[in-house]
């Protein structure tokens, strides 16, 4: 069996969007906490495509995992985080924040809107840029690591070139990554929906950032 990687090793370093999650504290959650457009809206409601991120956190088996706390955050529509590292040169949106968190049901299931985020360039290379997404954290009483995953939007064309991407070999892993329009679960006249399943453990385990076991 080779275990020694085929391509040369890429130098990934902390992007903004990997410095830039949410610090909720310790505080209860609120009502509009999985209510991206309205929980920093000041002035009116944020700029750009309004959608419905919604799914389960599930086990190896298939079994929902209740009373998970999700945090997800990302950049505006223009792909600016509200972050003062983030130099992008889209403006920062007055009335979104980009963070947000909800706790599994029963099923553990969860559901938040938001807007689409934009692409923006990474600056390890020329030209190039990412695609789309939305960064997750999971937390529960079942398992004591906080596990980190990105989700991206089908059919985006940058997936393809994503520098970051690319480097995971196996295409069932990444299209796990890629959430799929859910349009049974959109709102007419108002957001279209994606469904993003996380799956803690087993061979259709979720690819997490910050766990090479079970990936």
């Amino acid at each position: 069996m080779l275990r020694s990687p085929r391509q040369a090793l890429l130098s990934l370093e902390n992007s903004v969007s990997e410095i830039t999650g949410p610090v909720f504290g310790h505080n209860d959650l609120g009502p509009l906490d999985n209510d991206l457009i309205r929980n920093y809206a000041k002035d009116g409601d944020p700029v750009g495509e309004r959608i419905i991120v919604h799914g389960r956190v599930l086990d190896e088996t298939g079994r929902g995992v209740p009373n998970t706390l999700v945090e997800f955050w990302q950049a505006n529509a223009g792909g600016r985080y509200r972050h003062k590292k983030d130099t992008y040169l889209a403006p920062i949106d007055p009335n979104f924040g980009g963070c947000g968190r909800a706790l599994t049901d029963d099923t553990g299931y969860y559901y938040f809107r938001t807007v689409k985020p934009g692409p923006y360039p990474w600056r390890n290379f020329v030209n190039s840029w990412r695609p789309a997404h939305i960064h997750f954290s999971v937390f529960g009483s079942g398992f004591a690591q906080r596990l980190i995953t990105q989700m991206y939007f089908e059919g985006d064309p940058l997936i393809p070139v994503c520098p970051i991407l690319t480097t995971i070999p196996d295409k069932d892993t990444l299209d796990r990554l890629v959430a799929p329009l859910d349009l049974n679960a959109s709102t007419p006249f108002d957001s279209l929906a994606y469904r993003f399943d996380i799956v803690l453990r087993g061979q259709r385990s979720t690819y997490f950032e910050n766990r090479t076991a079970g990936n």
